[in-house]
């Protein structure tokens, strides 16, 4: 029972991707509808959980919810541009690397010697990861669009190490507590996003509303990592959840028809099992 619990959240966030492009719209669309779904989630963990939750850790949890917002608009963005199959595996390892390093020059993570040097070995193997699913066998032009791309993607990242360094920062406060001031966060973080890009008619958008499917797939994933992690263990849960990037990688490449050659295709795959591989490493440091 324990395994599929820690299964839910990869196979919620690994479809997430997915489903939000099948869906359609702008990138607000989707960030908007995701954060409608997953505030949904929220409101029905408030109802029946009833957690109690100090003003000032609300706030705050409100505060890291709208971060995610940036890293997640990151994504939509560049699902658009160069496509889910070549997004995940990127962000992912921006994510990993991102927050390791955060957890060991801010946190103290990786205490003594041998520890570090597993951990920094793993976080080589997970961008020789990145780098082997990001070959491509197109134009000098493209290569140029993934690289502005790579460079969007590191920026807005930071939204998703800010969002993932709060349970180190809030070490002592309930999960359940948190989740429902989480999703509030994005959704809150998404209506600011519309209304500062000028893009207010989202709201009335069929798109947006239909995108609340995505959000409700986000929702649940959170949640279930939640109890995931504290039925497993932290670093076990942690590993489970690596495996949405493949499945948001080859549902891609599957499901959404993305083209890659063949030479790109054994790249990928050796890239994700690198990168899945050197998430697992990095939990034995």
């Amino acid at each position: 029972m324990n395994i599929l619990i820690a299964l839910v959240p990869a196979l919620g966030w690994g479809l997430m991707p997915l489903v939000a492009s099948k869906t359609g719209g702008k990138p607000a669309n989707q960030i908007f509808g995701t954060g409608l779904g997953a505030t949904i989630v929220g409101v029905l963990v408030l109802l029946v959980a009833r957690p109690s939750l100090d003003i000032r850790t609300f706030l705050f949890a409100l505060f890291c919810g709208a971060f995610w917002t940036i890293g997640q608009i990151g994504q939509f963005v560049s699902f658009r541009s160069i496509g889910v199959a070549k997004t995940m595996p990127i962000s992912t390892g921006l994510q990993l690397v991102g927050n390791s390093l955060v957890g060991v020059m801010i946190f103290g993570d990786w205490p003594g010697a041998s520890a570090r040097i597993i951990g920094f070995v793993a976080l080589l193997i997970v961008v020789l990861g990145v780098v082997l699913t990001s070959v491509n066998d197109q134009n000098d032009d493209t290569d140029r669009v993934a690289l502005q791309n790579l460079v969007f993607l590191v920026v807005t990242t930071v939204g998703y190490w800010f969002y993932s360094a709060f349970p180190q920062i809030v070490p002592h406060a309930n999960g359940q507590a948190l989740f429902f001031p989480q999703m509030l966060g994005i959704l809150l973080g998404a209506m600011i996003y519309a209304l500062a890009s000028g893009q207010i008619q989202i709201f009335a958008e069929k798109e947006s509303w239909l995108g609340a499917v995505a959000g409700l797939f986000f929702g649940v994933a959170a949640l279930a990592y939640i109890f995931s992690a504290r039925e497993n263990g932290v670093a076990p849960a942690f590993i489970y959840t690596q495996l949405s990037v493949v499945l948001a990688t080859l549902g891609g490449v599957l499901f959404l028809k993305e083209k890659k050659t063949r030479r790109e295709m054994v790249f990928t795959l050796l890239g994700l099992v690198l990168i899945v591989a050197g998430s697992v490493m990095t939990s034995f440091a």
